[in-house]
């Protein structure tokens, strides 16, 4: 399984993804699936994977090979355009394969994450569907996530606001994220590879990976169960009464 999340803030953008592409008994895997291309002073753009690792793979095969011959990503004039070139890429997977997968009683079922900067734009961050439509990011609603997102999703709705958060916030809003999420799911692990882009920077050049002994995560981890404990032990007692409503006296 995977997980990936998406933050956009008034500094900039933040991604994170986890490197688990099967969990068993007996069989652990991991590979990346956070993916850059960047022209730097041009554009700089990441895309974040979700889904059947052979049919994301087939996808950014796609798009290295057309970055490479300066198509593709490399030429979309606006970040919009971008998008949609990974939209038709996955379109183009879809038409090869689909067909194939759902005879064997399998779903066509991927999605990514697509975020940075196209000098002259404003940074973005949208989430393309398997069907390759789009979803942008907002500052209304300014983050984004696939895979098995829901442990992490709370901590992210509760805390992330666009106007307020900093980028260094929300760095530490997706690791808190990442620690429910790999609390109650196995299939999402380390290493967790995260990516902070300052607005207008057009390249990408701040970058962490954690592995599952990192001092820092692990700090991280013991400081908010510490503090989540302490803060619910001060939350004001909830007051009981001596039985349920409707409920008749011993004789």
């Amino acid at each position: 399984m995977t997980y990936c999340v998406g933050i956009k803030t008034h500094q900039g953008l933040l991604l994170a993804s986890d490197s688990r592409s099967n969990a068993g008994y007996d069989q652990v895997n991991t590979c990346r699936k956070m993916f850059t291309f960047v022209t730097p002073g041009e554009r700089a753009i990441a895309v974040l994977t979700s889904g059947s690792l052979s049919l994301t793979q087939s996808v950014t095969t796609m798009l290295r090979r057309s970055y490479r011959a300066g198509e593709g990503l490399a030429a979309a004039a606006t970040f919009y355009d971008a998008v949609r070139v990974i939209g038709e890429c996955m379109r183009q997977v879809a038409d090869l394969d689909r067909a194939a997968l759902e005879k064997d009683g399998l779903n066509f079922n991927i999605h990514m994450l697509v975020a940075g900067q196209i000098r002259g734009e404003e940074p973005q961050l949208y989430m393309v569907y398997p069907q390759g439509n789009p979803l942008a990011a907002t500052a209304e609603m300014p983050f984004l996530q696939i895979g098995e997102y829901k442990y992490g999703r709370p901590i992210i709705e509760r805390g992330v606001v666009y106007s307020a958060t900093t980028l260094e916030s929300a760095a530490k809003y997706a690791l808190l994220s990442f620690d429910a999420t790999m609390r109650s799911n196995v299939t999402v692990g380390p290493p967790i590879e995260m990516l902070l882009y300052r607005s207008n920077s057009l390249e990408f050049d701040e970058y962490r990976s954690f592995g599952a002994d990192d001092p820092l995560m692990l700090s991280i981890h013991s400081q908010w169960e510490h503090s989540l404990r302490h803060a619910v032990e001060q939350l004001p007692e909830i007051p009981f009464k001596a039985c349920l409503p409707g409920t008749q006296p011993a004789e």
